[in-house]
């Protein structure tokens, strides 16, 4: 599979390791341009590039991995977001020092992200652990439990495979509305940390 990234902070490089340690290949784009990522996409090696945010979005999934108040700016270049499947990974704060919460009161973000990119498949997931939980790129890695949600059921398939590929357990939550109102910041399931085996979901000592 064919992975672009909106953003390339942690999310995005923490999630493209996973993919590449997978063999997928990945396109990182940011704010200043692709020459900007050059040292990053030398680190990564082998099945990286950077790009722009439309050569991202050409990809077969894309990954939104940018701050809330960023999002609208950093879909808007794409333009036609028809049928494509867009990961929502955003979480809505107001300021992260001090750490403040957005109004998570009505709609739920991953709606309103899927408001700024009309005709998106658009799939919350990765956003309820921080990256340094999943830091570890080994074979030998815990099989740390991701919560999906969408309101299209291949695209939250597509998005299910994926998370299984790179070595970790996804679990279906529902609708954008409902499963993502649980797992957004400020959410019964943020901060949740699992570990799936063959025989139960165990909540992991850290």
């Amino acid at each position: 599979m064919k992975i672009g990234f909106i953003g390339a902070g942690p999310v995005a490089q923490t999630i493209a390791r996973h993919a590449l340690s997978a063999g997928h290949q990945v396109v990182l784009s940011n704010s200043r341009g692709p020459e900007s990522l050059a040292a990053l996409v030398t680190e990564l090696g082998s099945g990286a590039a950077a790009g722009t945010a439309k050569e991202a979005a050409e990809q077969d999934l894309i990954v939104l991995a940018v701050k809330w108040w960023d999002v609208q700016s950093a879909l808007f270049p794409v333009g036609d977001w028809k049928n494509r499947i867009l990961v929502d990974t955003t979480n809505r704060v107001a300021s992260i020092e001090p750490l403040m919460l957005g109004d998570t009161s009505g709609r739920t973000s991953s709606e309103i992200v899927a408001d700024l990119a009309p005709g998106a498949r658009v799939v919350k997931a990765f956003n309820t652990l921080p990256m340094s939980w999943i830091s570890d790129f080994s074979s030998s890695k815990r099989k740390t439990v991701f919560f999906v949600s969408g309101d299209d059921c291949v695209a939250k398939k597509t998005v299910s495979d994926l998370i299984e590929e790179i070595g970790f357990h996804s679990l279906d939550l529902g609708s954008l509305a409902e499963g993502g109102r649980l797992q957004q910041i400020g959410g019964a399931l943020v901060g949740v940390n699992l570990t799936f085996n063959e025989r139960f979901v165990l909540p992991t000592v850290d």
